[in-house]
């Protein structure tokens, strides 16, 4: 596994389907690159202005720069204040002179407002008893081009800055067809400059006193030139109030609360970091695609397991947007059904890295079965790609059968290291819950051909029992041989027990399981799974106060729930905010 360190920069970030905006300089304001997905080329394609972007280094992709009265004034000279409203939109407010900035950056969403695009726009007031003359300039530089799915790969050819029709600024690379390329336009009259790989787009203005003026430049993504122009045309006609305002209504509809404004500011950060970093849009084909993460600094990169799309971003998803979660449920039969649970995949569903998982075989029925739950549409069955996914896993399910057990065996667990044993108690308690799921959905003749779930659950009590200092408790995995393995993974931890229906959380033999598994603070992932066990409530204190990666999940965490390693994960945010939403609203816990 890679592991990439947390960053030094407490980045701001922002997106939208189409596009991501990971690094945003909290010292400055200025946009150091810009990510999108690429179909073609199954990688993220991401622009800055310099190599060194992710450590704040080099010139900008972007950066709004004042001169007041003739005078330059940097506009981080007195610190930024920043702040997100309704947990997505970064926003900052500077003070210069008498002068007071707002800046708002933001990836138009919602409907007729979904475009592979962004808007810088800075609202300046002068506070003081004379006009001003102000000069607003958005400059930047094309430093760097590279395709990344886990690891960097540098773009070898030119990097070229010019100058199309109406002021568009465009940045492209040298050789053809190229991947993607950014136009940049202000909202209004300006003056535009390009040359030796930068450019500047400069708006002068004259503020009266208590008066205010707007500065704006749109940005637009295409997979060439001449579709990254008239994407950003059309945002100019739109304009970027109205395009804000759509956005923000957009956005308001996904809040989640569970009544508390602490746990609320947790849940719905992940949540909107899972919704747009955990999915995108490919640039070249416009089709949705799971990823685990569109954050550079993560080394899981936008590969995707089905066991972690299916069951950790998808829950969130659900949580806030319904339809999405279908799209995406047939989504994902679509593009990783194909082999249900057999091993990692680069997010067009090409094989990265094979691998047979019991878990993640189960998660489309188990997927299914949630969905069904929560809006009662239980018409997505008659779907022709999601009934062929259930039949092809029902019957890869029969072929890892023991042959005279009704235990199913298991190559790797979903943390991706291999078994210990073949049988996991986890992966087995997953399949009864398949399998009840497959009962009630398959032809009746499929069905009744079908293991009964509760003879999986039983055998579990037979074969996963063994003594733990005198006391009965369950093993992680068994051979049916009388060897077993204790340790409890990270991902599939026993702790998820009561949520397949395996066990109560109050049972005894359960409780005494989860009470001999040793915490793992350094696994964020395990910690979610804690909350369902009887020591909920401490983890839940516990991530009220985790600094995280500055509120958002990471796969490895110190003690005190700081990032240290693969921040940014967004499919993992997705699992956060939906266990924390769950162990308050459906197991009671009060926050």
């Amino acid at each position: 596994m890679s592991r990439l360190p947390a960053p030094d920069v407490a980045w701001q970030l922002t997106g939208n389907h189409w596009l991501a905006l990971p690094c945003i300089d909290p010292s400055d304001g200025s946009l150091r690159a810009l990510s999108v997905l690429h179909r073609g080329a199954r990688a993220a394609v991401e622009i800055a202005g310099a190599p060194e972007f992710l450590r704040g280094d080099g010139a900008p992709l972007l950066r709004p720069t004042l001169r007041v009265d003739g005078a330059e004034k940097a506009l981080g000279a007195g610190g930024l204040a920043w702040e997100r409203a309704l947990e997505w939109i970064p926003t900052f407010t500077a003070t210069i002179d008498s002068l007071l900035v707002r800046g708002t950056v933001f990836a138009p969403h919602g409907r007729d407002a979904d475009v592979a695009g962004a808007v810088f726009a800075l609202a300046i007031d002068n506070r003081g008893p004379a006009p001003a003359r102000v000069e607003v300039t958005f400059e930047g530089a094309l430093g760097h081009r590279q395709l990344r799915v886990r690891s960097p790969r540098a773009a070898d050819d030119a990097h070229i800055v010019t100058m199309a029709a109406d002021g568009v600024v465009l940045l492209e690379g040298a050789a053809l067809p190229g991947l993607a390329a950014v136009a940049i336009a202000a909202g209004g009259e300006a003056q535009v400059s390009v040359g030796d790989g930068r450019f500047a787009i400069r708006q002068e203005m004259t503020i009266p006193p208590s008066g205010r003026a707007h500065a704006a430049v749109y940005l637009a993504v295409g997979p060439e030139r001449d579709g990254a122009c008239a994407t950003v045309a059309v945002m100019r006609r739109r304009g970027w109030s109205e395009l804000l305002a759509a956005t923000r209504d957009a956005l308001r509809s996904l809040e989640q609360t569970v009544g508390h404004e602490g746990i609320d500011r947790l849940v719905n950060n992940n949540l909107l970091f899972a919704y747009f970093y955990g999915v995108g849009r490919a640039i070249d084909d416009g089709h949705l695609y799971l990823v685990r993460s569109r954050a550079p600094w993560n080394g899981r990169g936008v590969t995707v397991r089905d066991w972690e799309a299916l069951s950790w971003t998808l829950p969130a998803i659900l949580l806030a947007d319904a339809p999405l979660a279908r799209e995406l449920l047939l989504r994902a039969c679509e593009v990783l059904g194909y082999v249900p649970g057999e091993g990692l995949h680069y997010f067009d569903g090409t094989m990265f890295e094979p691998g047979f998982t019991l878990e993640g075989l189960a998660a489309y029925a188990l997927a299914t079965d949630r969905y069904i739950r929560a809006t009662n549409d239980d018409q997505i069955v008659e779907e022709p790609i999601l009934a062929e996914t259930l039949y092809v896993s029902s019957e890869d399910l029969t072929m890892r059968r023991d042959a005279e057990v009704p235990l199913y065996s298991t190559e790797i667990l979903p943390s991706g290291v291999a078994a210990p044993l073949p049988y996991t108690l986890h992966g087995n308690a997953v399949v009864a819950q398949m399998l009840n799921v497959l009962r009630r959905t398959l032809d009746e003749e499929t069905a009744n051909r079908l293991e009964e779930p509760d003879a999986v659950r039983a055998a579990l009590m037979r074969h996963f029992v063994m003594d733990k200092g005198g006391k009965p408790g369950l093993a992680s995995a068994i051979d049916l041989e009388g060897h077993t393995a204790d340790a409890d993974d990270p991902i599939a931890s026993a702790y998820w027990l009561p949520l397949y229906d395996a066990f109560q959380r109050d049972d005894s033999l359960y409780r005494r399981t989860v009470r001999g598994v040793a915490s793992a603070p350094e696994h964020l992932a395990h910690q979610c799974a804690r909350l369902m066990g009887p020591d909920a409530a401490d983890v839940l204190r516990w991530l009220r106060r985790a600094p995280l990666d500055h509120g958002l999940a990471a796969e490895i965490v110190d003690a005190d729930g700081r990032a240290t390693a693969n921040g940014g994960d967004a499919t993992l945010s997705g699992l956060l905010a939906w266990s924390v939403w769950y162990a308050v609203h459906a197991l009671g816990l009060r926050p």
